[in-house]
């Protein structure tokens, strides 16, 4: 798959449920996935097979994640 298709994939799939998630995934995919290695790209992944009402409470720091990954990847800057 080129890249170009790629992020229009991911960027479908950053569209959630509320758009405060939309935003918070979209800052993400465009200020930090050209430049993430495949580790970080791979934890991306796997924080978007996550359910909005989680991501929401990991996001708003009413909880954190018990994957290590998925709490490394929400404390980067975006």
């Amino acid at each position: 798959m080129s890249e170009d298709a790629e992020l229009r994939r991911l960027r479908w799939r950053c569209r959630r449920g509320m758009r405060e998630l939309d935003q918070l995934m979209l800052r993400y995919l465009d200020g930090r996935w050209p430049v993430a290695d495949e580790p970080e790209r791979a934890l991306f992944l796997r924080l978007m097979d996550t359910e909005d009402d989680k991501l929401w409470r990991w996001f708003m720091g009413r909880e954190r994640p018990e994957d290590t990954g998925l709490a490394l990847i929400l404390a980067l800057p975006h």
